[in-house]
């Protein structure tokens, strides 16, 4: 598989330097040129398959000829000592558990995976590379204790103030080393436009060896889409009716439904589905940043600053990923929104359903897996829904948020070990204001 930007088609890349550039040249993101017939691969997976078995053949398949099977499994015998669970809410909701890793939520397998090939693919003798990331939350811890103390790598994380959890801002503030903290003083929005603008910026390509690990690094998408690929072929769990026992697939291929803010996940589910993966549609749950639920209703993208809400991960008022959505449906929303609904979800709504999910299942789920549930219980309300069976992607453990989850079912969460043990330890950042000079300066001074 090769990649361009959408300005560039006919200047493709290999996955390497797709991996180590980030961003293109010219400031779009690389889209894969080729879209490889899955189909009976996939159709090859049941609930027997493995979820390591699943990404080394998936992988190989992907990337071949550029990496050979025994560089897949090295990577992903090194990223994936975890993996997803799929478990039933009710007859018609699964939810599909993405929170076993080391932080605790879904970017752990990009990151992990991400991390795992940059080193492989660096060797001992390249040169040392800076990895810039922009996070609203859960990116920031999941790249830095998935890069942390890799060789020839330093990972500088920009996260915006007082708008991530106490425990995420701990996560990717306490490890130091080769991983260094911008606390900066503005939104996700403003820590995403000065990784871009350091992209762009040719004094600063030309000094320092940059690349990314947010979504906008195609490194990070094609792991995401295992996880889809695993729900989605889990034969025994799909076919179960639960309490009504029939066995049949409740309106054939399922529904995915995914919490929705910078929409690389989505965008690597839809993916998987490009590439003949069975799923019938998409719900693209949203908080109140509902840019593209907006779109998918008029044809018309209007980004605008984020507004705060309590599923602060998904905070973004301007989705970078949204241009690999219209590539893959060839800018006709018309396309895109016969594959995708998107559904806005209120804080409020968010809190109650939180506690209805626990008052009738004794189940506590975090923000962003309430906003999925929320939009998935909506879907099924209507009448058009029928009898769909409805994959609801969950995508942060309920401990990393106790403090609403304690609001809205009165219960305080557990706590992981892994999670408990960085709130004690001491934080180290830096604070800079939402100018690109005072980026700069810090990235020249440090690593110049």
């Amino acid at each position: 598989m090769t990649f361009a930007s959408r300005a560039h088609p006919a200047h493709a890349v290999s996955f390497r330097e797709a991996l180590f550039t980030g961003l293109a040249p010219d400031g779009g993101l690389y889209h894969p040129v080729e879209s490889p017939e899955l189909g009976p691969l996939f159709s090859s997976f049941d609930d027997s398959t493995s979820f390591e078995e699943l990404a080394n053949l998936t992988i190989t398949r992907v990337l071949s000829p550029e990496l050979t099977e025994r560089d897949v499994k090295s990577i992903v015998s090194r990223a994936f000592g975890f993996a997803p669970v799929v478990r039933r809410l009710d007859d018609s909701i699964l939810l599909l558990e993405l929170f076993h890793g080391p932080t605790c939520a879904f970017k752990d397998f990009g990151a992990q995976f991400l991390a795992a090939a940059m080193e492989h693919l660096l060797g001992e003798r390249d040169r040392r590379i800076q990895i810039l990331v922009a996070t609203s939350g859960d990116t920031g811890s999941a790249v830095a204790h998935a890069f942390f103390r890799k060789r020839n790598i330093d990972v500088v994380i920009l996260y915006p103030s007082g708008r991530v959890s106490e425990l995420q801002e701990k996560q990717l503030t306490t490890l130091g080393e080769n991983v260094h903290a911008l606390e900066v003083s503005g939104s996700f929005d403003d820590c995403q436009r000065l990784v871009k603008e350091a992209f762009q910026d040719p004094f600063l390509r030309d000094r320092l060896r940059l690349t990314s690990a947010n979504s906008i690094n195609i490194g990070r998408l094609l792991p995401q889409s295992l996880y889809y690929a695993f729900a989605a072929t889990r034969k025994g769990m799909l076919a179960s009716s639960g309490a009504a026992g029939s066995g049949h697939a409740f309106g054939g291929d399922p529904v995915i439904c995914v919490p929705s803010g910078n929409f690389g996940n989505l965008t690597a589910g839809v993916y998987a589905w490009h590439w003949g993966l069975p799923v019938g549609s998409f719900i693209a749950a949203t908080n109140v940043n509902d840019v593209v639920p907006r779109y998918l209703s008029t044809g018309r993208f209007a980004p605008r600053p984020s507004a705060r809400t309590l599923s602060n991960a998904m905070d973004v008022g301007n989705p970078s990923n949204f241009e690999r959505l219209e590539e893959i449906f060839r800018r006709d929303w018309r396309d895109m929104a016969a594959r995708i609904r998107g559904i806005a979800v209120s804080d409020e709504q968010t809190l109650r359903t939180m506690g209805d999910i626990d008052r009738t299942h004794g189940v506590l789920v975090d923000p962003h897996t309430a906003v999925g549930i929320a939009a998935a219980k909506s879907q099924l309300d209507e009448e058009s829904a029928g009898d769909a069976r409805i994959i609801v992607l969950s995508t942060a453990h309920p401990g990393k948020f106790a403090e609403t989850v304690q609001r809205a079912t009165g219960r305080v969460p557990d706590m992981p070990e892994r999670l408990a043990a960085c709130l004690s330890l001491p934080s180290r950042s830096v604070k800079v204001g939402p100018e690109f000079s005072q980026v700069s300066s810090y990235l020249l001074d440090r690593f110049g």
